[in-house]
């Protein structure tokens, strides 16, 4: 989880999407992130193939939104004590 978010542009990605209103962010909503299109698409797809976002397909235009548990589960574990 931590090492797909270790990628500056993924980091910033997935807190676009984290903080939208609604809880879920359409790809054409956060693609201004200094990089080109195609770049912000292999970033999501590896933010989503880590489980950390979600993604559906509404006509031409992909919705992510934030895996359920995801923050709850990072929460727990930069909190957890050995």
């Amino acid at each position: 989880m931590f090492k797909a978010l270790g990628d500056p542009v993924r980091l910033r990605l997935f807190s676009l999407v984290a903080s939208h209103e609604g809880g879920e962010a359409c790809v054409c909503d956060i693609s201004d992130v200094g990089v080109s299109q195609p770049t912000v698409s292999h970033h999501l797809k590896k933010l989503k193939e880590a489980g950390l976002l979600t993604s559906e397909r509404r006509g031409t235009w992909v919705y992510y939104q934030v895996a359920p548990n995801v923050l709850a589960s990072m929460g727990q574990l930069l909190t957890t004590v050995d």
